[in-house]
């Protein structure tokens, strides 16, 4: 293990985000989960009409964001590495369906040339059945499983998120982080992740 394991309810995880105590019955988006695949790899829904179904989409959409149109899916697998790191122009709201662990970092620790040290990531456990909101700033990826475990937990963000370019700007520097709309990555080359930008530096970072 190349990270201390922290709680998302210390005063460590506030400055990226906070848990959502006061909002949803999760009930019903737990159980909906239980149907959803757990491979042994990491597979990332963005958009699943079955949980957009739910009451608690209109719910988060007129109160979390603000009315804003927002889209419920999922991340689910078996992972224990950071691998890459991304962030939006926008919170996240994540629900643990399964205990699970969160790696996590600040924007305003990426290097001018886009480059960023893993040792400056955070890990924070999220326990079942907790709703956190990981703020717009916060860099995130994949969650981890906790003892080797697999993990299944709820994405939702702003709607068409995660979905592809309709075209790839060539402008700012920041462009050649953009992978997916609203979408900007940062990865670690070990990870081999096709058509990224490998600017993340030191170990990736491991919970195993």
């Amino acid at each position: 293990m190349d990270v201390k394991i922290q709680k998302v309810t210390d005063p460590a995880f506030q400055k990226y985000g906070r848990v959502l105590t006061q909002y949803y019955d999760l009930s019903d988006l737990l159980e909906a989960m239980e149907n959803t695949p757990l491979p042994d790899d990491v597979i990332y829904e963005p958009s699943v009409k079955e949980l957009e179904a739910l009451p608690i989409y209109k719910a988060m959409t007129n109160s979390v964001f603000g009315g804003l149109p927002i889209q419920i899916g999922y991340c689910n697998g078996h992972n224990h590495l950071l691998n890459a790191l991304e962030y939006h122009r926008s919170s996240e709201i994540n629900v643990a369906v399964t205990d699970l662990i969160l790696l996590i970092g600040s924007q305003q620790d990426i290097e001018e040339d886009y480059t960023y040290d893993t040792s400056k990531v955070e890990a924070f456990f999220l326990p079942a059945g907790t709703m956190a909101e990981c703020y717009g700033t916060t860099l995130h990826y994949a969650p981890c499983g906790v003892d080797g475990n697999g993990f299944r937990c709820v994405v939702v963000l702003p709607k068409d998120t995660n979905l592809p370019l309709e075209e790839k700007p060539m402008g700012a520097k920041e462009d050649s982080l953009l992978t997916a709309r609203n979408k900007w990555l940062i990865a670690h080359q070990d990870a081999g992740i096709e058509n990224a930008f490998a600017g993340l530096k030191g170990k990736n970072i491991s919970v195993k």
